[in-house]
């Protein structure tokens, strides 16, 4: 790969999906994008860039831009959201919610599924009281191969163990050929879209909670206030929002507060829409 070639790489990924590679991550294209490369009849990375300049193919635009989303996610990831989420954040909205019963939900890094039915199985196992409300849950994510993974809710021996209690695998889950797939009703729950969060997302509407975590990391700061500032525009005035243990809004956007003391991830709109 030449310089010129990362050049244009990195031009055209942060175009497309804000990711801001620096300088220096000549090996981490080269091992996403050779497979590629090869699998679509090119020698190199370098035959792929040429490719991709001539802006004929693009589906190659969009697999390059989906090879280099980073999909690492896991049962329970962290914990502490998880927690939080079970002791302080729904007891509260169901109080505040209980004349409309109705909560909506947004997971915005979704990748192949894990956190939206982690939240799902969380919901169900502590908070009975919640089967005859309306809950809304929306999951995007840029890749369309992760999105797919997490509809059809498939994941391995080593997938399952990470992070997954085992009576939650054996309550929300059946053994198949291919794996261990989540239950109809649980997969039923989710609504898996495609999303760029570089785009308009306002379509999604209003929410009471959205977990958009471990993904703001891979952005440039212009970037994180933007998506931040129109986050909290969709939020319920006593909504939360849940970043990643290494995430803040802090130095970045005036639009959240922290929810609390030692709650270093979870924030609250500076304004929001009003509650209901």
């Amino acid at each position: 790969m030449t310089p010129a070639d990362y050049d244009y790489l990195s031009a055209f990924l942060l175009e497309s999906s804000g990711l801001a590679l620096g300088p220096g991550k000549e090996y981490l294209l080269e091992a996403r994008l050779i497979p590629l490369a090869q699998s679509s009849g090119m020698a190199d990375v370098s035959e792929l860039v040429a490719n991709l300049r001539k802006k004929r193919d693009p589906k190659l635009a969009s697999a390059v831009t989906e090879a280099m989303t980073t999909n690492e996610t896991s049962f329970f990831r962290d914990k502490t959201p998880f927690d939080d989420l079970k002791q302080n954040i729904l007891p509260a909205l169901i109080e505040a919610r209980k004349t409309s019963q109705r909560l909506r939900f947004w997971c915005a890094a979704a990748s192949t599924g894990q956190e939206p039915y982690t939240i799902l199985m969380t919901i169900r196992e502590h908070f009975p009281q919640l089967a005859n409300w309306r809950i809304e849950f929306i999951a995007t994510d840029l890749c369309r191969a992760a999105l797919d993974r997490a509809k059809e809710g498939v994941y391995t021996q080593f997938e399952v163990q990470r992070g997954l209690p085992i009576q939650y695998l054996m309550k929300y889950f059946e053994q198949t050929p291919k794996g261990w797939q989540v239950k109809k009703d649980l997969r039923d729950g989710v609504n898996y879209q495609q999303l760029n969060l570089l785009d308009d997302f306002s379509r999604l509407g209003q929410f009471d909670v959205i977990f958009c975590r471990n993904v703001l990391i891979y952005f440039q700061q212009e970037t994180k206030k933007e998506i931040l500032d129109r986050q909290a525009r969709m939020l319920r005035s006593d909504g939360y929002l849940l970043l990643g243990s290494a995430e803040t809004v802090l130095g970045i956007s005036d639009s959240f507060r922290r929810a609390g003391a030692g709650r270093s991830s979870i924030y609250l709109p500076t304004t929001g829409v009003p509650a209901r």
